[in-house]
């Protein structure tokens, strides 16, 4: 494992030049069962979207494939008076035949109407990052990604990103189109893409982990609670900082319906885990 720097920086530079925060929101939980269907409660979910960006987080992360397409919609009706000031970053490439199912579909024509669905339903002349939410297994990326290169090139997409790779996977999207960053499972208790995290910390590339807030096997729970009990933080404060903690360019994306959960996780930046804590959590 990397060393980890000495102070914990809270902001990042997407690109090396659009400046964010590297505690954001991810989206996905406002919506129904299975990721099926509108939030249950829309009003409470705005507010949760405005609370957000009004304690701070300028980094949305979202896809057409939550709900599917009523994620975005929220997001538009929620956050559109504040589109100056935040990143939204969406994704395509996944349908949904029903809750629960994806299925990656990477044909040109489809990526082309999920760009042009998500430009609609965020209201939006430009996507500021759009992320391959899935390769495809049965058409090359190469071709999937010809619609996002013309997409970038027109202007409706700023920076490209991809989801669930490999660093063999992120070098061949990377000579059709530039990769800013990477969203793949990571945290505390499922670490296999490591090698990923340091890739893209080298290739100066964000690294987004989603399921962020998963703390580790049982094993560790007293190691992690004691560290916790040390901070006067939560459980999930903890992973989230180690997160911070463990690379200067993973940017964190802890979802929520809830408004207290949701200022609890924005806490995380105030800890600042000592060398001894993170290699006690790393182990």
């Amino acid at each position: 494992m990397e060393k980890t720097t000495d102070k914990t920086t809270l902001t990042y530079k997407l690109a090396g030049e659009r400046e964010i925060n590297r505690i954001g929101y991810g989206a996905m939980q406002l919506t129904g069962p299975g990721i099926w269907g509108d939030a249950p409660d829309r009003e409470l979910a705005k507010q949760v979207l405005k609370t957000a960006v009004e304690s701070g987080v300028n980094f949305i992360d979202t896809a057409d494939a939550y709900g599917p397409h009523t994620n975005e919609v929220l997001i538009q009706e929620a956050l559109s008076p504040y589109y100056n000031n935040i990143l939204i970053a969406t994704k395509g490439a996944n349908q949904r035949p029903g809750p629960n199912k994806w299925v990656p579909n990477g044909h040109p024509d489809y990526i082309r109407s999920c760009i042009e669905g998500s430009l609609k339903r965020l209201k939006t002349e430009q996507i500021e990052l759009w992320q391959l939410h899935r390769i495809d297994p049965n058409i090359p990326v190469e071709e999937t990604l010809g619609p996002v290169a013309d997409a970038v090139d027109a202007g409706k997409i700023k920076y490209v990103g991809l989801s669930e790779v490999g660093i063999e996977e992120i070098e061949r999207a990377s000579k059709v189109v530039p990769i800013v960053s990477v969203q793949n499972l990571y945290n505390l208790s499922d670490r296999s893409w490591e090698e990923v995290v340091d890739y893209t910390a080298e290739h100066d590339m964000a690294f987004i982990p989603w399921f962020p807030l998963a703390s580790g096997p049982e094993k560790m729970k007293d190691k992690i609670e004691s560290i916790a009990g040390k901070h006067d933080a939560t459980i999930a404060q903890i992973a989230l900082a180690w997160l911070l903690k463990r690379s200067p360019n993973i940017l964190l994306i802890p979802g929520t319906s809830s408004l207290q959960h949701l200022q609890e996780n924005l806490k995380a930046g105030d800890i600042e885990l000592s060398d001894e804590d993170f290699e006690a959590l790393s182990k």
